[in-house]
């Protein structure tokens, strides 16, 4: 039996987002024009009242206004068994916090799998709520995100700032 999933959109700080959900709970939550995103599928339904949606837009709204540092929804996103256990590795990192593909390949006990922790993680359709853009290179540095370089250098600065702070506009 296939289920229904709907969709709304959100105007954030750093552009528009699009949210999906089905019955069994978030599904997406992406930038518009994102990498590995290319809008709502045909089959999806619109629908900007969904209670599931108007929460995480709720939760999101709060997040960028500096209010919220954890989310409280039922996600259900699609992925293999390994992304799976990559966006719930993921989900651990701390508002402010980074950790190297390493790691978080060493945490799932795949200590030579940071490459492939790497292309789980640009599949991730859950911008912001499971934090891929706290993944940080070995050394360090920025290193890809599937919403762009510059909007993972805002996040993480946004992140290590003051709380109570809201995002501002890009």
């Amino acid at each position: 039996m296939q289920t229904s999933t709907f969709w709304s959109e959100l105007s954030t700080p750093l552009q528009t987002m699009v949210l999906a959900c089905s019955e069994a709970g978030l599904r997406g939550a992406w930038f518009v024009g994102q990498r590995h995103f290319d809008g709502p599928a045909p089959d999806w339904q619109r629908d900007d009242q969904h209670p599931l949606l108007q929460e995480a837009a709720t939760q999101l709204t709060d997040w960028y206004a500096g209010r919220r540092r954890t989310f409280h929804l039922p996600l259900a996103p699609a992925g293999t068994p390994f992304q799976q256990a990559v966006w719930a590795e993921l989900a651990r990192i701390g508002h402010g916090d980074t950790r190297t593909y390493g790691e978080v390949a060493a945490a799932l006990g795949r200590p030579a799998a940071s490459r492939a922790v790497g292309a789980a993680t640009g599949r991730n359709p859950l911008s912001i709520l499971i934090p891929c853009h706290r993944l940080v290179g070995r050394d360090g540095a920025l290193t890809g995100y599937a919403g762009g370089l510059d909007r993972k250098r805002t996040l993480l600065a946004f992140e290590s700032g003051p709380p109570g702070v809201a995002l501002e506009a890009a």
